[in-house]
């Protein structure tokens, strides 16, 4: 009796035979996406525009033969079409589809042009739905799968912008956070229409995990920390583990949800 109920959860993140595409997979945040889900079964195609830069990022788990690469420009309908009808052709139908690319072009809050903001919500909004809904047709043919967007904490909430006194080169711009605000409510737009399909579609929205080069900034860093309850900034690690459970079973029974891993920013 007891081995019987236990084995019907003993699967709840095993992602053996899932294929999950994922946009930018190589990149700061993208590598923790990709390790956790390799390490819990999942077949994994990135997708990206410099398969140079992939194959470096991941070079000790090439061998494996469970990660793979696709040509993409996320900015461009057509790109993205050909990448996925590549990857139903070379991989079979995809479970899940990660949408972290971003792209973006100015920095100052009160001086960025027409084009210079335009971009920038297509860098992260506009972006997420070209992949959403190209995938479309490829997860009804599957009977179903999942969805996760990449949000912000800055969709939630403004930039505390003391910290950003001493370091201005670092500062967010503010169609950032607009474009992350926008994809949390594009996440529930789509959970609600893509529910009765079997889609689940959700998000998750980091909070201060700074690249590689801003770490170098020991004083910045030192001003994140100090505002985290945690205490400290994310490591990419940090992150794997929301993308395996809103790709996983686990998952199945939510949709529409703004997974938060911030160290306690926002609650703030």
């Amino acid at each position: 009796m007891a081995s019987s109920l236990l084995a019907s959860y003993a699967n709840l993140f095993d992602l053996t035979g899932r294929l999950v595409l994922i946009t930018g997979g190589y990149g700061h945040l993208g590598r923790g996406m990709v390790a956790g889900l390799l390490a819990h079964g999942a077949t994994v195609v990135v997708l990206g525009r410099d398969e140079a830069r992939f194959k470096s990022t991941f070079a000790e788990v090439l061998a494996d033969g469970r990660l793979h690469f696709e040509s993409c420009d996320v900015a461009s309908t057509l790109s993205v079409q050909a990448a996925l009808a590549a990857c139903r052709e070379q991989h079979g139908l995809p479970h899940v589809l990660v949408n972290n690319a971003v792209y973006s072009a100015g920095q100052q809050p009160d001086a960025l042009t027409d084009e210079q903001f335009a971009r920038g919500l297509d860098g992260s909004a506009g972006s997420a739905y070209r992949c959403l809904r190209e995938v479309l047709p490829y997860l009804r043919e599957n009977g179903g799968g999942k969805i996760i967007n990449v949000a912000s904490m800055y969709g939630l909430v403004a930039p505390d912008f003391a910290a950003y006194d001493d370091y201005p080169q670092f500062l967010n711009p503010p169609h950032y956070g607009a474009a992350k605000a926008a994809v949390i409510q594009l996440t529930k737009y789509f959970a609600s229409y893509l529910g009765p399909e079997n889609i689940q579609v959700n998000c998750v929205s980091p909070g201060p995990f700074p690249s590689e080069g801003v770490q170098e900034t020991a004083g910045f860093v030192a001003e994140l920390q100090q505002r985290n309850p945690l205490g400290r900034i994310g490591r990419p690690e940090d992150l794997a583990g929301a993308f395996v459970y809103l790709s996983a079973a686990a998952s199945d029974f939510v949709t529409g949800h703004n997974l938060v891993v911030d160290g306690g920013w926002t609650i703030r």
